[in-house]
Formats: C-alpha cells, structure tokens, sequence
C-alpha cells in the first residue's frame, strides 16, 4: 500500500512550480557551481568522486552510521562524507530551507515519516525507482514492508529506509516475576498490570504525555490496542470512534493510577530515565531502547539485563521511520547514492544492527552475526513481529501538522481541562482540517 496522494497546507505552502529536475546547478558538495546531473544509476562506479553533505538526527543510530564511513571510503575512497546531526525539532526547516536554495546545504538526507509524502510532492526529492531496482544484489523486497510504504508517494519510491522508530512494550522482568503477572496481551490487561505494578517507590508505567507529538505517539498505540485505527481503508480520519473513546479512558486510567505524579509533560527522555532508574516498571517506547535498558555501562546500572521487549497488546503498534532520500537539488546525487545503497545493503545492515541500530531488513534479523553477536534472539523476534503489523502515524500530506493539532487534543484530556468526548471530536475535525 502506497501513501496516497492528498493536499495539505505544508505541501501548498512549499511547493515548487513545475516537475521534479533530476538536473540542479548548484554550488555543488564537490565544490563550486556546476551543472550537476544524476545518473540516475544504481550501480555507482568505485571511482565516483564528491562531498556528501548530510543532515541526520542526534540518535545513537547515527553514531553508528559515522562509525561505517571509513569502510565506505575503503569501496569510494573518493568520496567524502560529511555527517552534520541535529535536533529533530530543529531538522525540518533547515531541510526546506535547503531544499529551495539554488546553494543548497545537504545532498543526502534522512527524512522522517510525516515529511515524507510533504516533501515529494513539493518536489525536493529524487524519484529511486530506476536506482533501486538496478542496484545489483540490493534486495529491497528484503526491506519490511511497512517501512517501504513510508517511501512510496504516489506508487514512486523516494527514498530507503534507515532505521525504525517502532515502538513496543518494554518491562522490568524482576518486577513482572514478583508481582506474579504475565505480560498483558490485551488493552485491560495493560491497565489492569501497571496498576498493580505500582508501589510507594515505583510507578507501574512512565507514559510521555506531553502535548503535541509524544502523546499522539503514544496514544496511538493504545487507539490500534482498542481495535481503533488513525484512518479508515480509504485514508479518511478516525478518531472519533468508540474504539478511539476506549483507548483515552484506558490511557487516562493508567495516567491517574500507575504513572508518576506530576508526569504531563514527561517526554521519551524523562520516561527512560524514570525506567532505567527503577522508579517505574514499564514504559511503551521505542523497540532500540531494549539494548541500552540492558547496558551494564549505561543508565539502568544494577538493573542492566532485567528487561525485556514485547509487541502491543493486541499484535499492532505504531511505525515511526526515517528513510534516506536524495533532495532534488543535491549537489552530488551519485555519490549520495553510492552512500545510501551502500549503509542499507545487506552486509552492512549486519553490521549496523549488530551494533545496536535500528532493524531494517527481515534477513538482518535472521542472520547468524546478529543472533549471536547482537542482543539476544528473543529481542529480534520481538522486533520482527513489531515490524511485521505497525502502521505510520501519518498518511498524506500534513502529518507533522496533523499530529500536532491531535497530540494537543489528547493532552487536555489527560490534564482534565477538556472532557473525552470534546477531545476527541476537536480532535477529528483538527485532523480533517490539516488533512482532509
């Protein structure tokens, strides 16, 4: 399933006149202002050379991602890559910025999931079909299929993925064994756990309802464990549905009775911490938290090796992605391609995982480095099943907006400033009017 074409204020507001050139001028990474021509190639020739001027997140899988490079220049020695991380709220509009300049800044970049179909409308980025399908031995039907939807923008691929931002259920196995309790594989039983998971020194559950973004990221996690879903089969909002009714009263349940007083405005960082502390038995978050949860020199200490992952009660989560993608303008397209193809293909998406980056590839997940060397096969079947039934947050253009306007709905009605009903129902129709 492609992400289907809609209009949306971003895409209106930032779209270029005319259809995407595969040809800029630009003051190229290679140095000085040139004509520069994509090829349009999969396989790029060893001797290809240019600068790769990147943009990427401030997450640990883009350490990762530095750490490969001087391998890459054992294949492209000609080729330089320049990896500049920042802050994802500061990322987006230094991308557009970029994008629209004659002098742009990046010439490889990774895009988040509700940019995705924004961007390719607006057309800053570089159609892969052609590269990717005559990229020998890349394999991309070996990427999961969820993460590959993402990419697709009206049945053309813009980008491959670089790693998943999937959550799941991540628990404490000390505290789960002394309460007696099993791992909740329902909406109640998540409710019913937490709850008597906590104690006058432990919360049951550090949840990250934060208006805006994280709780939206979070809540819907619960909404697909209702049953619920963001949009019907044909793409239309739908978060005014008794499944959507359900999963707020359930989370605002835990809220009041397992999570830590005074956590409304607690995001990703503040729940972690709260975790790998011991102060709270669980949290619903990223799957690539397992491994630093579990790190004897990381901030869980003693608790080191206590946790465990576990898919959504109810079998489906939701997918965050970034994926690579090569911007219109990009100042060397072929060397941003060698680079891309290069860090997702399969040897060395072995090596990437293995190091504790995000999961790409089914085979990665399977392979015999990986299971022994990585952290643990019972992690990588968790992480294969998160993989194999997750939905994005957003389809369509406006995701970033729409998430937004949702997540601020939601927060009021955990905050009790605004009834279930009212959020929810000014919640649908912000959605519609971003994306409708």
């Amino acid at each position: 399933m492609s992400l289907r074409k809609k209009s949306g204020r971003f895409a209106a507001g930032v779209a270029l006149a005319g259809a995407i050139a595969l040809t800029a001028t630009a003051c190229a990474g290679s140095g000085g202002p040139a004509e520069v021509t994509s090829s349009g190639l999969g396989n790029i020739p060893e001797d290809t050379s240019g600068t790769v001027r990147i943009l990427m997140e401030n997450v640990p899988d883009t350490d990762i991602v530095k750490d490969l490079v001087s391998e890459f220049n054992t294949v492209y020695p000609d080729i330089t890559v320049d990896i500049e991380s920042l802050t994802f709220d500061q990322m987006r509009d230094k991308l557009v910025s970029s994008f629209q300049s004659p002098d742009p800044a990046y010439d490889l970049i990774v895009a988040d999931n509700p940019w995705m179909v924004d961007f390719a409308q607006a057309g800053f980025l570089e159609p892969l079909d052609q590269r990717i399908d005559s990229t020998t031995d890349y394999d991309a039907a070996d990427f999961f299929t969820p993460l590959t939807d993402i990419t697709t923008v009206d049945d053309v691929r813009y980008g491959v993925p670089f790693y998943n931002y999937a959550l799941g259920y991540l628990y404490n196995t000390a505290d789960y064994e002394a309460a007696g309790l099993q791992v909740p594989t329902t909406l109640d039983e998540l409710v019913s756990d937490v709850t008597a998971l906590k104690t006058a020194d432990r919360a049951g559950i550090a949840m990250q309802p934060q208006r805006g973004y994280k709780i939206f990221e979070e809540w819907a996690n619960w909404l697909f464990a209702a049953g619920g879903s963001i949009y019907d089969d044909e793409g239309n909002i739908t978060l005014d549905t008794p499944e959507a009714k359900a999963a707020l009263e359930a989370y605002i349940d835990a809220y009041q009775n397992a999570a830590p007083a005074n956590s409304l405005n607690w995001a990703f960082d503040e729940a972690f911490r709260s975790v790998s502390s011991g102060e709270a038995a669980s949290m619903i978050s990223y799957n690539w938290n397992l491994p630093a949860l579990n790190d004897p020199a990381g901030a869980s200490g003693d608790l080191a090796g206590q946790f465990k992952l576990a898919p959504m009660p109810g079998g489906k989560q939701v997918l965050g992605a970034w994926s690579w993608a090569i911007p219109s303008n990009s100042g060397a397209p072929d060397a941003a391609w060698a680079f891309a193809s290069w860090i997702t293909s399969k040897a060395v998406d072995v090596e990437r995982v293995s190091a504790g980056g995000a999961a790409i590839r089914e085979s990665t997940l399977e392979d015999p480095a990986v299971l022994e060397d990585g952290f643990g096969a019972d992690y990588y079947e968790a992480v294969k099943q998160i993989l194999s039934d997750a939905a994005p947050l957003s389809q369509g253009a406006g995701g970033e907006e729409m998430i937004q306007a949702v997540g601020t709905e939601l927060n009021e009605a955990v905050a009790g400033t605004k009834s279930i009903d009212d959020a929810l129902r000014d919640a649908q129709s912000a959605a519609e009017k971003t994306q409708g």
